[in-house]
């Protein structure tokens, strides 16, 4: 790909005509129309990226080929389209990922010419360092992983594609978030955002956590994923799959993932509504199969994506929260 060929999932950001400069003329001209809700969260979150990026030495962006990560790329993309985005992208690979998006990340790594760095929960369970949680889940080993590739990369700014209506934890945090020396979050130590200023300064050793769609809904996402095209891993839409039912959840049949006694392996029209561990995240019975089907879908949806669908976060109602004191996502 030539630098003067813009793929059709990073089209530059520009305004809508009706915004355009000439739109604020004299007296005697139509009034301006207002920005639509996903320009100006377009907007924002551009913004806040180059910010930080022209703030922070070594930033990184957290990419694990979920929905949210995918649109934050997508974004970081149009922030400094026809250059390459200046940072690189971080998984913390927990070793129970669906295969489709691992294969969903590195193809999307190859084709935007990112540079990936990979910290592996299964590494440090190998060697010691962590050990099998007995319900057989990973998701909460990630957060050693995460804070040592942190440390050794020296990134001193992270970009997460935390959403504030995905859990009541994350809706605690601002857009920019002071982590300590050991990379923990204290929810009473928190800066000010007035006026869309955003504060990254920090001391060494420790770093900030950036959330860039914070002010973004699940239906906000899949509005802009339908409107910019943008390409996801397979699982999202419906498919079907062999799935077995386990705490109101349907889990999908994998090498990490077995049925015990008395659950019944059936072959069901399912997606996925987020991305974690296949050990904990489970599908939904849904005939969506396209980006407008989805929206249409995620609009009459009275269950969040998480709760509904993430056995790790029902383990208590502050789950979540404790995770990101010690230094979670």
């Amino acid at each position: 790909m030539t630098v003067t060929e813009v793929p059709s999932h990073a089209r530059e950001a520009t305004l809508p005509a009706e915004a355009s400069p000439a739109a604020y003329g004299s007296a005697e001209r139509e009034p301006a129309r207002r920005l639509s809700q996903l320009d100006a969260l377009e907007a924002e979150s551009i913004q806040v990226i180059r910010e930080i990026a022209a703030e922070l030495e070594r930033p990184a962006l957290l990419f694990s080929g979920g929905k949210d990560s995918v649109v934050m790329l997508h974004l970081a993309v149009k922030a400094f389209w026809p250059a390459p985005i200046p940072f690189p992208v971080l998984h913390v690979d927990t070793g129970h990922n669906f295969p489709e998006v691992l294969a969903y990340r590195d193809e999307t790594v190859e084709r935007l010419g990112l540079r990936l760095e990979v910290a592996s929960v299964q590494d440090y369970i190998d060697d010691g360092r962590l050990r099998e949680r007995a319900d057989g889940t990973r998701n909460p080993l990630q957060t050693i992983p995460l804070l040592d590739a942190i440390n050794e990369h020296r990134f001193d700014g992270v970009f997460g594609g935390g959403r504030r209506d995905e859990e009541k934890a994350r809706a605690k945090e601002r857009i920019v978030s002071l982590r300590d020396e050991f990379g923990q979050w204290d929810p009473k130590n928190q800066r000010p955002e007035l006026w869309n200023l955003y504060n990254p300064r920090h001391r060494p050793g420790e770093h900030v956590r950036v959330f860039p769609i914070s002010n973004w809904t699940e239906l906000d996402v899949w509005r802009y994923i339908e409107r910019e095209d943008i390409p996801l891993a397979p699982l999202y839409y419906a498919h079907e799959r062999e799935v077995f039912q386990r705490d109101g959840m349907w889990l999908a049949v994998g090498p990490v993932s077995q049925p015990r006694d008395g659950e019944v392996v059936e072959r069901r029209l399912v997606r996925y509504r987020t991305v974690g561990d296949m050990s904990c995240t489970g599908a939904v019975e849904s005939p969506a199969a396209t980006n407008a089907e989805i929206v249409a879908e995620v609009a009459a949806s009275t269950l969040t994506e998480r709760g509904a669908t993430r056995a790790d976060d029902r383990i208590s109602e502050a789950a979540m929260e404790d995770r990101k004191k010690e230094g979670y996502f």
